[in-house]
């Protein structure tokens, strides 16, 4: 790292509706890439950020961590307000600190928590963008045992999509998976050091399937022995729909630091 230069670390929210995810790629208008426009205004040249985890198309983020280094000599309190002059209102960036040189947005992250909405019946339009609505009557008991048998370290190949790296090591250590009821809503919280790519989305899929009757808990165990992604595990299709995020999932992600 420059010495010349500070490195500062952000957290930021944002509805990933209309977003083709975090990270910066070919033909999408990113998350990412809308941040770094604007500290290419503030700092006068391009500014790299890096971001504790990407989230998919659609999703969601109150708690994204993102860090940088750049030369700014006028305190947080007014980099923070430069930030939020300049960027549009589906992003916000809440915090900014000045951050030690070896603090990293990823590599420092001690969890990750990704909080899945299902809407239980015709949500309101207020909800509708921000939720999963699923008309049919969900098994909270059977949801939770499902939960249960995948909670802990496994191997979680089964629930990775089938296009994602082939020499990744696929054993999580998932540290909470939780079904809660308030009202018509059911959240699935799921929390662990890190996740594979796409992988939380396929857990909660797997839950709601077992909410419908459709898989058993000792169904989710087999799947997860066999280690293998079968037609049991809903595909997570990169698709946004118009009522959902990650897909066909309504979600949204943060980082934690201790």
């Amino acid at each position: 790292m420059n010495p010349l230069l500070q490195r500062w670390k952000c957290t930021c929210a944002y509805d990933g509706t209309n977003f083709a995810g975090w990270q910066s790629q070919a033909g999408g208008r990113a998350v990412q890439d809308v941040i770094e426009a604007r500290l290419q205004q503030i700092f006068g040249g391009p500014v790299r950020i890096h971001g504790s985890g990407r989230t998919d198309a659609g999703v969601h983020a109150k708690g994204q961590v993102f860090h940088f280094d750049a030369a700014w000599r006028h305190g947080p309190e007014k980099l923070l307000a430069a930030f939020r002059t300049g960027l549009p209102p589906q992003i916000q960036v809440s915090e900014v600190r000045a951050a030690v040189p070896d603090f990293h947005a990823r590599f420092s992250a001690k969890g990750k928590r990704y909080v899945y909405r299902v809407h239980c019946g015709d949500p309101d339009p207020f909800t509708r963008p921000f939720c999963w609505p699923v008309h049919r009557t969900l098994d909270l008991v059977a949801m939770r045992a499902a939960a249960k048998v995948l909670q802990g370290r496994h191997d979680f190949r089964a629930f990775t999509a089938v296009n994602g790296p082939e020499r990744e090591d696929t054993v999580r250590d998932l540290t909470r998976l939780d079904v809660t009821r308030r009202g018509r809503e059911i959240r699935i919280t799921g929390e662990a050091a890190g996740f594979l790519y796409k992988m939380m989305r396929s857990l909660a899929g797997v839950l709601v399937q077992a909410g419908e009757g459709k898989l058993s808990a000792a169904d989710v165990r087999s799947i997860l022995a066999a280690k293998t992604r079968t037609a049991a595990v809903p595909k997570p299709s990169g698709k946004v729909q118009p009522v959902s995020s990650y897909g066909f999932f309504c979600g949204s992600f943060g980082a934690q630091y201790w």
